[in-house]
């Protein structure tokens, strides 16, 4: 029986991947091949060249030269990962879409896989999670159980531990992603805000196929903090939690020194550890401080109105 022709829309983030890119279209042609003949399938590709700096976007101009189905989107600088994905949700056409990096870290092969499992198990979205952390430092891997452990215990939307952006889903979850309109964008925690029916796939850790990773310590670490923000007010409740017990501590204190005068007439002694205390509760008012600016940030951005992204060039221009 010959299944009715459906669209698959390949979505790939791209950022300094001039060595990934060929070898790339070279495994998703295989898998393309494999996956038209087994499902009656159409396929469509769109990278986003999210501002590179080397050959990636001449690259991209001569494939979508030679590939009819092959597009891409080149924004006017590097706007982020989050913003190359909205991009390519947008701009696809199928009926179902993948968004699937371009460093091979995510194996294409998995794709007819994923596609089974929408068609055959009445699924609405499939995605993946890394087995293990093999190839990362010791200290990230720390920090990220942390993270996961920390935002799902604070957060009613909950992220799985080792989630990838590796994902394919249906044109009513792409649709329903995209109807959330806001400028600080966290893809994990938005894909698992929607709903929806989601299978979890897991596969083991694979090196990048060439290049480097673009994501320094640093850049994680922020990235993090934003997917906390975004999902979880409940800083901003420890922060007042943390103002209540410092009075509770400073009534105390208070009522400690006149008993002291009362008993021994010496309310001054001791000037070296309230100096050590007056500093350490400054040291949590500005942390206190610096959450509600975080928070004040968000809004802040969220007002301007600005555009996620700008987009220089397309190759249907």
């Amino acid at each position: 029986m010959t299944l009715p022709s459906k669209k698959l829309s390949i979505i790939i983030p791209s950022y300094n991947e001039e060595k990934c890119i060929l070898m790339f279209t070279e495994r998703m042609a295989q898998v393309e091949a494999d996956m038209s003949k087994a499902y009656n399938l159409e396929f469509e590709y769109i990278f986003i060249d999210d501002g590179s700096t080397d050959a990636t976007l001449k690259l991209l101009r001569q494939l979508s030269q030679k590939t009819p189905q092959l597009n891409f989107i080149s924004f006017s600088r590097n706007f982020g990962k989050e913003a190359a994905i909205l991009a390519g949700l947008k701009s696809a056409t199928g009926d179902y879409l993948a968004i699937i990096d371009a460093d091979l870290q995510d194996p294409p092969e998995l794709l007819p896989q994923m596609y089974s499992a929408i068609l055959t198990e009445n699924f609405d979205c499939i995605a993946t999670r890394r087995l293990n952390r093999k190839g990362e430092p010791f200290l990230r891997t720390v920090l990220t159980k942390i993270f996961y452990s920390l935002i799902n215990k604070i957060s009613d939307t909950q992220i799985i531990d080792g989630a990838r952006d590796y994902r394919l889903m249906t044109r009513q979850v792409a649709e329903a992603v995209l109807s959330l309109s806001e400028y600080n964008r966290f893809s994990k925690g938005l894909f698992s805000w929607v709903g929806f029916s989601t299978k979890w796939i897991d596969f083991e850790y694979v090196p990048r196929a060439a290049g480097e990773s673009k994501w320094s310590f640093a850049k994680l670490l922020w990235y993090s903090f934003d997917g906390i923000l975004a999902f979880s007010v409940k800083p901003l409740a420890v922060s007042s939690f943390l103002g209540i017990l410092f009075c509770i501590f400073a009534f105390l204190g208070i009522l400690f020194l006149v008993v002291r005068w009362l008993l021994f007439g010496d309310p001054v002694a001791g000037w070296a550890s309230t100096v050590t205390i007056v500093l350490f509760v400054g040291g949590v008012q500005l942390f206190c401080t610096g959450i509600l600016g975080q928070y004040l940030a968000k809004l802040y951005m969220e007002g301007k109105g600005r555009p996620i992204y700008v987009v220089k060039e397309r190759s249907n221009d």
